[in-house]
């Protein structure tokens, strides 16, 4: 298989997937935005404390359903596609760019049965801290090109997602949304909500990259154990960044002329370290990062009678 086939079929899976858990993604999205249409309901935590229970994602998805029917679910699916493809293309074109400019390599054609020896070859190469910190900067280059290429695509998929609070119909389709974006907020509202996207990433990439080089090289030497640690360690420093996706969701939708986006649901917020304050004072900087079991944790009033 050729390279850019290998990497034509990684995208193609990764859009199957991202079609198939939409649902979930436009869930996860509407929570991040703080609309919660579901009133909570007392319950107890999993240690036996008393707390406010929130819908979980998929009693949410039902809601959506109930009240958009089913293709409700899909809303703000095709500019999320587009996001993805050109994610993914402008990685690969970022990293091949890399090898040949920086690294001096040529790009080598590989016949059918040559995965298990490139990948081989790129392990070996990662055990070398010189090796380590190539590949670091490799990924850390491309992860920021292809983020940078796709925002725009990923602000109109989140304002299309995010109309659902309000029911209006101002992003309808991706011309349509482009149109809409520039004509408000010029080319800068492309852009909107880029910065903790971007850092969130780099910062989950350098941290898990770091974490298991240092593990699989000076704890675990055993290549055996390589994948699982390279697995748990993404998913620590995903959740430790998750922060940064919050943010990131509310400010592409800030200022948008949305319900979403304004008083009394959203403040306007000057720039995404003043939305990070604000969210984090009112402790919502994790909403959505769980699928089932959530809580309400936000501002309590406690009544006293005089």
């Amino acid at each position: 298989m050729s390279s850019e086939q290998g990497s034509w079929s990684n995208i193609v899976f990764r859009c199957a997937v991202a079609t198939g858990a939409h649902p979930i993604d436009l869930t996860k999205t509407l929570i991040q935005l703080g609309h919660e249409p579901i009133a909570p309901k007392p319950t107890t935590t999993l240690f036996g404390r008393p707390a406010l229970g929130l819908p979980s994602v998929f009693q949410y998805i039902g809601y959506i359903k109930k009240r958009d029917g089913f293709f409700g679910l899909y809303r703000g699916l095709g500019p999320k596609m587009c996001a993805t493809i050109i994610k993914g293309m402008a990685f690969q074109k970022a990293t091949e760019i890399f090898i040949v400019q920086v690294e001096g390599k040529k790009e080598k054609k590989r016949d059918p049965y040559s995965e298990d020896d490139d990948e081989e070859e790129a392990q070996a190469e990662e055990e070398t801290f010189s090796g380590f910190a190539l590949t670091l900067c490799r990924n850390i280059t491309a992860t920021t090109v292809s983020i940078l290429a796709s925002q725009p695509f990923h602000v109109i998929a989140v304002r299309t997602m995010g109309q659902f609070i309000g029911e209006e119909q101002k992003y309808t389709g991706v011309f349509a949304s482009a149109k809409e974006i520039y004509h408000e907020s010029g080319v800068a509202g492309f852009f909107q909500g880029v910065t903790p996207r971007l850092l969130g990433e780099l910062l989950a990439l350098v941290l898990a990259s770091s974490v298991s080089f240092t593990v699989s090289t000076y704890a675990l030497g055993d290549p055996r154990y390589r994948a699982s640690i390279k697995t748990a360690v993404g998913f620590l420093s995903t959740s430790l960044t998750y922060p940064f996706s919050v943010v990131s969701t509310c400010m592409a939708v800030s200022g948008s002329g949305l319900v979403a986006g304004q008083p009394p649901h959203m403040p306007i917020y000057v720039n995404w370290t003043d939305c990070w304050s604000h969210l984090s004072r009112n402790n919502q900087l994790k909403r959505g990062s769980s699928i089932i079991w959530r809580y309400y944790t936000g501002t309590t009033a406690v009544l006293r009678p005089y």
